[in-house]
């Protein structure tokens, strides 16, 4: 049988999986919850892929040099420089650039979820 090498492995992974984790990241409001939670999720996965689990004790930097993967850390901070780029690039009087969207107050909204339909 023949064995994938690691770094095919990890070019997959950077091409077809990592873009679809951090989808939309430049627009969130990302806490540390939510970048400790989606590092964990990524990290499981390149153990997964490097046949280790938590027991084998293999340092994440370890798993990381071996696939050629950067920390997805980063990429949330590119992701979100990126679209504090395209906000600047708005007219001043735009609302995404002054950070307010406008709701008029005079509308009454229902009483509960809206529907999905």
């Amino acid at each position: 049988m023949t064995r994938v090498p690691l770094k095919l492995k990890g070019k997959f992974y950077r091409t077809a999986i990592r873009p679809a984790m951090p989808y939309g990241a430049g627009c969130w409001p990302t806490k540390r919850q939510h970048v400790q939670q989606i590092s964990v999720a990524e990290m499981s996965m390149l153990r997964w892929i490097c046949d280790h689990t938590r027991r084998d004790r293999v340092r994440n930097e370890d798993i990381r040099g071996r696939l050629g993967v950067a920390p997805i850390e980063e990429k949330l901070i590119q992701h979100r420089l990126r679209w504090f780029g395209h906000v600047q690039q708005k007219a001043p009087e735009a609302p995404v650039r002054s950070g307010t969207l406008r709701r008029d107050s005079n509308v009454k909204r229902g009483i509960g979820r809206p529907k999905l339909t």
